[in-house]
């Protein structure tokens, strides 16, 4: 008994498994390098689903049903919306202000543009333009599509009108010119002063009132004296801004070519630095009929002697106001005038003028122009101006002019050409249709 160990039986699991896994001797030697057969994977273990994921599952299957239906209709809409418009000819659109979005569709249906104004709100509210689209006058193009129609009117490219006023018209004509626009609304508040209105064609919506061109222009005088002002030459015998208007209202009526504005405004700077009368004959009209413009016949000789604050043969020095309103180019011609000696000018009978820089030279000029007078005179149907026909001009020397008093006609640079204002018979100032628009520089 003592020295021998007692045999422990094997586990039961152990001997269960001898027993359902007998080892089986293989039968050649190539099936026993055989690999053996992988058990079976253990059942996999079904768990409850719960409401809450059950509820996720169907959200989900919902949103991705409602994505796909909204990107179906997003491709329907976009078709319909870009599809050739039943507008058969282009066509000018007024939408008044304050109008909302469904009226501006039942404004478009009416005029032919759009079909489907439903449509048209719907896709104006998707795309976030809802309160965006602008008033004014539009002009749609033949099979615009309701998305071109809608571009058209965020973008706000309404159609632009002008009124274009010539250079040299008073703040009073200017405001009877606008008058006359019926495009414009509403009414002036008041005549503005006197040259400060800048000539320029202005470009406006349908609808834009008279007041707010006024203030435009207002504004632009104001930007243009001030940048002109401070490019002037040192030595001007002008010394503020609006001296500068008013010699360069002188200057503008005096001649309407762009090449001697800036001549002229020399002949009366070096008047001005002399202490010489500027003897203006435009001075003289707007001394009698003020902002009217002009008398619609010669100036008489009793007039040129009638005292008035304007009249420039009777004042020393610039009138107390500008005579009307120049353009930027009348305004750069003072504030940069030519650098000569000249004093005196006439016309020349060619639209132009001779200048010359004594009384003697002057002269000489003068009776040219009379000879060039009379000899269109004798020709047959010509639109002439009978230089005998009244004293209108500058008929004395300036101050410290010759000691024998000669009187001499024809200092109005104006006077016989196209542009003269007095003479003319086919213009009249007070009739702005008739008004030859002046030549830009």
């Amino acid at each position: 008994m003592f020295g021998r160990k007692k045999k422990t039986p094997p586990p039961a699991d152990m001997a269960s498994q001898d027993v359902q896994q007998p080892r089986v001797a293989p039968r050649s030697p190539s099936e026993a390098i055989k690999p053996m057969a992988a058990p079976p994977p253990p059942p996999r273990l079904r768990c409850r689903r719960g409401g809450m994921l059950s509820l996720l599952s169907g959200f989900l299957t919902l949103f991705v049903a409602i994505a796909v239906a909204v990107a179906f209709g997003f491709g329907v809409m976009h078709r319909e919306v870009t599809a050739r418009g039943p507008l058969q000819n282009d066509k000018v659109v007024l939408i008044p202000k304050n109008t909302g979005t469904n009226e501006i569709a039942d404004i478009l249906k009416q005029e032919g543009v759009i079909e489907r104004p439903l449509l048209f709100e719907i896709y104006a509210l998707v795309n976030r333009q809802r309160g965006q689209l602008k008033a004014g006058e539009f002009l749609f193009k033949a099979g615009t599509s309701i998305e071109e129609a809608i571009e058209t009117l965020v973008q706000g490219k309404a159609i632009l009108h002008s009124v274009t006023i010539p250079e040299g018209l008073t703040s009073q004509q200017i405001v009877a010119r606008l008058y006359e626009n019926d495009i414009l609304t509403g009414d002036v508040l008041e005549t503005p002063r006197e040259g400060t209105l800048l000539p320029d064609t202005y470009k406006f919506e349908r609808g834009t009132t008279r007041q707010q061109i006024i203030n435009s222009m207002q504004t632009a005088h104001r930007q243009a004296l001030s940048q002109i002002w401070q490019r002037r030459s040192a030595d001007l015998p002008v010394k503020t801004p609006q001296e500068l208007v008013i010699l360069a209202s002188i200057v503008e009526k005096e001649t309407g070519r762009a090449d001697e504005r800036p001549r002229v405004a020399g002949v009366f700077i070096n008047r001005l630095m002399k202490r010489m009368k500027l003897q203006s004959d435009p001075t003289i009209v707007y001394g009698l009929v003020g902002g009217k413009g002009t008398l619609g016949r010669g100036i008489m000789k009793s007039e040129i002697e009638t005292a008035t604050p304007y009249n420039t043969y009777v004042i020393e020095g610039l009138p107390p106001g500008p005579i009307a309103n120049p353009g930027r180019a009348a305004m750069e011609a003072v504030a940069n005038p030519s650098r000569t000696k000249e004093l005196y000018f006439v016309a020349d009978g060619s639209g132009g003028h001779a200048f010359a820089e004594t009384y003697e030279q002057h002269q000489r000029n003068v009776a040219r122009w009379r000879q060039a007078e009379k000899a269109r005179a004798a020709e047959p149907d010509v639109d002439r101006v009978d230089p005998e026909a009244d004293m209108r001009g500058t008929i004395a020397p300036p101050s410290g002019g010759l000691p024998d008093g000669k009187r001499s006609k024809a200092f109005d640079a104006s006077e016989g050409t196209s542009k003269d204002p007095l003479k003319n018979k086919t213009f009249d100032l007070n009739s702005p249709k008739t008004v030859p628009v002046l030549s830009q520089p």
